[in-house]
C-alpha cells in the first residue's frame, strides 16, 4: 500500500509539472523565437559581406577578373589561350592567379546558400572551373615540351642525361630525359630528393623522357554535383510564411493608396480656413509617413520571418541522411563517398623525346612537331617483336608525400581511368609506406595520374567532445577520436585550428593560427586529412548513434545560444536514450581558464521538453528521473535560466549573432550528438 501511495504521489507531482510546462510553453517558445532571430540576422550580414566583397573587387581595378561574371572570366580564358611559348616558370607564375580564381568559384558554390543558387549559375561556375583546370594542364604540357626541346643543352656532365626539378608552393615538376640510352642506367633518382623510378631495360634504351608533375591540388577528380533539392525542401516548412508575406505585401500596396486618398479628401474639405488647412496638411503628412513606416516595418518583420524559416530549412538539410547508399561503382572503382583523395595528383608520364635544338652557325634550329608533346605507350599495344614475356614489367615508383597532409593509416594508391572518368585501384602492386620518411613506393603497370586516398571516416565515430567558452563571443571546441584530438577556436564569424594531437603528441599544422570563415575552414581541414565532418552518406560507412534530425537541429541551435556562458560535453547516456532525445552534460563557465573537475549537470532534451536528470555520468544505470526540486521547460534556455547566475544570463543575451551562427554551423557540420 505504501508503495502504491508513493507512486500516486509521484504521478501527481509529474502531472503538475507537465501542466505547468504546458501552461508556459507558448511564452517560452516566443522568447526563444526572439533569441533565435540571431540566425536570420547573421544571414543578412553574410549577404552584405558577399555584396561588399564584389564591390571591393570592382573598385580595386587590379586587372584580375571577377570569376562570377561570365564575360570577365571568358575574356580572361580567351586571352590566356592566345599566349604562346610560355616557359614552365611563366606558367607557374600565371597559375597562382588561375588557382585563386578556381578557389573563389568553389567557395562561391560552397558559401552561397542553396536558396540563392540558380541552376544556370551552378552550370556557369562549374563550367568556368573545368575550363580553367583543363587550360592550366594544357599550358603545363606545352611548357614541358619547350623544356624538353632543350634537354641536350641541359644535360648532366656525369650521366649525360637531362634532369630538372622545378618546385613551387602549388606545383613540383620532375623531368628526366634519356639522352645517352645506357641499358645499365635503370635507376632514376632526382637529386636531393627520394623521388624516382626503377625502369626496365626497354625504356633505358629508348628515346624517352620521364615526367612527374605533382600538382598539390586535385583537378582530376570530377566536381561533385551541387544538390538542387533545397527548393522542394524549403516548401515543406515555410510555405505558410511565404503566403503570409505575399498577402501582407498586397494588403500594404492596397492600403497605402486608400489611406492617401482618404487623407487627400480630408484636406480638400477644409479649404475655407487657411490657418486650419496648414495645420491639417501637416497632420496629413505625419499620418501618411506613419502609415508608410508601419507598413515597411510589417513587411520587414515578415521578410525576416521568411528568412528565419529558410535558414532553418538550410540547417536541417546539413544534417539530413541520404536514404540510399551509392551502388553505381564498377569493379576496383574508388567510392569517393567512402574515401578521400589527399595530397594532390601525381601525373606520371613516359613521353617521346621531342627533336632537340641544333646549332647551325649562329642559329639555333629546332623542328617543332605539329602534334605537340606525345606520350610513349608502355607497354606497347602490340608485343609481337619482343622475345621475352617479361619485357614490360611494372615500373617501380617512389613518391614523397606532402608535408601538410595527415595520414592516420597507411595511404592507399589509386590510378585514374581516363575512359571511365574515375579512380581505381587495379594495376598497382607492392605498395609500401615509410611514415617517418613520408615515402610511398609501388609498382605501376601503366603510367598516368595517380593519387593517395584515405578512409574518409577514419576518425569517426568520435570518442568524446567538449565545447567551452573562452571569453566574450569566443569558444573552444575539442573533438577526440581514436587517432587524434582536434581543438578549434570559434569567434564571431571565424574559426581557427588551435591544436592537433596525434598519439598524445602535439602535431604542427600549416593551418594553426589562421582565422577563416567556417566553410573555408572546414574545406581546408578536409584538404589536410583532418576530416571530422560527416556527409549525408556517412551513416552508411560508420556505426552512428542516430538522432531525429529535427531534435538534433533544435539542440545545436540552443547549445549555440548558450555557448558563451556554459560548457557542454559528451555524455555516455546519450547512446542509451532513444533517437527522439539527446543528453549532454553542462556546466556554467564564466572563466577563460580551464576548470579542473567542473560541476557537470546532465540535461535531456527532446526538442519540445528540457529537463535536468537525477543521474550523473558515474551512475550505474540509466534513468530519466527528474532531478529533485527542478521543473520541465520547453527550451534549454529556460531550463538553465532556473539555476544560472545573473552574469551568465547577461553573457548569453549580449552574444554576437555571427558568433552564435558560427558555433551552430560547426555543431551542425560535426554532428557530435549522432557521431559520438
Amino acid at each position: 500500500m505504501e508503495r502504491l501511495e508513493l507512486e500516486r504521489i509521484e504521478r501527481e507531482k509529474w502531472n503538475q509539472l507537465e501542466a505547468k510546462d504546458l501552461e508556459r510553453r507558448n511564452e517560452e517558445l516566443e522568447e526563444l523565437s526572439l533569441l533565435e532571430r540571431c540566425f536570420p540576422e547573421a544571414e543578412k550580414l553574410k549577404q552584405d559581406t558577399r555584396l561588399l566583397s564584389q564591390w571591393k573587387h570592382y573598385i580595386q581595378c587590379d586587372g584580375s577578373p571577377d570569376p562570377s561574371i561570365a564575360p570577365e572570366i571568358n575574356t580572361f580564358i580567351s586571352l590566356w589561350k592566345e599566349e604562346t611559348n610560355e616557359t614552365f616558370e611563366e606558367v607557374i607564375a600565371k597559375s597562382k592567379l588561375v588557382l585563386n580564381l578556381i578557389e573563389k568559384l568553389k567557395l562561391i558554390l560552397l558559401e552561397t546558400p542553396p536558396y540563392y543558387l540558380e541552376d544556370k549559375n551552378i552550370i556557369q561556375y562549374q563550367g568556368s572551373i573545368l575550363e580553367m583546370q583543363e587550360l592550366l594542364h594544357l599550358k603545363f604540357n606545352i611548357a614541358t615540351e619547350i623544356l624538353l626541346r632543350q634537354a641536350s643543352t641541359l644535360a648532366d656532365l656525369d650521366s649525360g642525361n637531362m634532369e630538372k626539378v622545378i618546385q613551387d608552393e602549388n606545383v613540383t615538376l620532375y623531368v628526366w630525359a634519356n639522352l645517352k640510352k645506357n641499358p645499365r642506367y635503370k635507376s632514376v633518382r632526382f637529386s636531393e630528393t627520394q623521388t624516382g623510378f626503377e625502369i626496365p631495360r626497354i625504356l633505358a634504351t629508348s628515346d624517352i623522357a620521364l615526367r612527374l608533375l605533382h600538382t598539390h591540388y586535385d583537378h582530376v577528380t570530377p566536381l561533385r554535383p551541387i544538390s538542387t533539392s533545397f527548393q522542394g525542401h524549403t516548401t515543406r516548412i515555410p510555405q505558410f510564411v511565404r503566403d503570409e508575406v505575399k498577402s501582407v505585401e498586397a494588403a500594404i500596396s492596397k492600403e497605402l493608396p486608400e489611406e492617401n486618398k482618404q487623407l487627400e479628401n480630408e484636406s480638400n474639405s477644409i479649404h475655407e480656413e487657411e490657418e486650419t488647412k496648414c495645420e491639417e496638411q501637416g497632420d496629413i503628412e505625419v499620418q501618411t509617413s506613419f502609415v508608410q513606416e508601419e507598413s515597411d516595418a510589417t513587411k520587414c518583420e515578415l521578410e525576416m520571418k521568411l528568412l528565419s524559416e529558410t535558414v532553418l530549412s538550410a540547417q536541417l538539410l546539413l544534417i539530413e541522411n541520404a536514404t540510399e547508399k551509392p551502388t553505381f561503382f564498377e569493379d576496383n572503382e574508388v567510392d569517393l563517398y567512402q574515401f578521400t583523395t589527399l595530397g594532390g595528383v601525381y601525373h606520371l608520364d613516359i613521353l617521346e623525346l621531342p627533336p632537340q635544338y641544333k646549332t647551325m652557325k649562329s642559329w639555333m634550329i629546332v623542328e617543332i612537331l605539329k602534334e605537340g608533346l606525345q606520350k610513349y605507350i608502355y607497354p606497347p599495344e602490340t608485343t609481337e617483336d619482343v622475345e621475352t614475356e617479361n619485357a614490360f614489367p611494372p615500373i617501380e615508383v617512389t613518391l614523397e608525400v606532402q608535408e601538410n597532409v595527415i595520414f592516420f593509416e597507411d595511404p592507399m594508391v589509386a590510378r585514374w581511368d581516363a575512359e571511365g572518368k574515375h579512380w581505381q585501384t587495379d594495376g598497382i602492386s607492392n605498395v609500401s609506406y615509410k611514415s617517418e620518411e613520408r615515402l610511398i613506393t609501388f609498382s605501376l603497370e601503366t603510367f598516368g595520374p595517380v593519387i593517395l586516398i584515405q578512409d574518409t571516416h577514419v576518425n569517426m565515430p568520435f570518442q568524446s567532445w567538449e565545447l567551452r567558452p573562452l571569453g566574450v563571443n569566443k569558444v573552444l571546441l575539442t573533438v577526440t577520436t581514436v587517432f587524434t584530438e582536434v581543438q578549434i577556436q570559434i569567434k564571431e564569424n571565424l574559426c581557427m585550428l588551435a591544436s592537433i594531437k596525434l598519439s598524445d603528441k602535439k602535431h604542427s599544422s600549416t593551418l594553426e593560427g589562421k582565422w577563416m570563415t567556417p566553410i573555408s575552414f572546414i574545406f581546408a581541414l578536409k584538404e589536410t586529412g583532418l576530416n571530422i565532418f560527416p556527409s549525408g552518406h556517412s551513416h552508411f560507412y560508420v556505426i552512428i548513434n542516430y538522432k531525429d534530425p529535427l531534435v538534433e537541429l533544435k539542440a545545436y541551435r540552443q547549445l549555440a545560444l548558450l555557448s558563451s556562458a556554459f560548457a557542454f560535453g559528451w555524455s555516455k547516456w546519450n547512446v542509451v536514450c532513444t533517437s527522439k532525445k539527446v543528453i549532454v552534460k553542462l556546466s556554467e563557465y564564466l572563466t577563460e581558464e580551464p576548470i579542473q573537475n567542473p560541476n557537470w549537470t546532465l540535461l535531456m532534451f527532446s526538442g519540445n521538453r528540457a529537463q535536468r536528470l537525477k543521474i550523473n555520468e558515474n551512475s550505474e544505470t540509466f534513468s530519466e528521473a527528474l532531478k529533485e526540486e527542478t521543473e520541465f521547460h520547453s527550451t534549454l534556455y529556460h531550463m538553465v535560466k532556473d539555476f544560472a547566475s545573473k552574469e551568465a544570463m547577461e553573457k548569453i543575451k549580449s552574444s554576437n549573432c555571427q558568433f552564435i551562427d558560427s558555433v551552430c554551423y560547426m555543431l551542425l557540420s560535426t554532428r557530435l550528438l549522432s557521431y559520438s
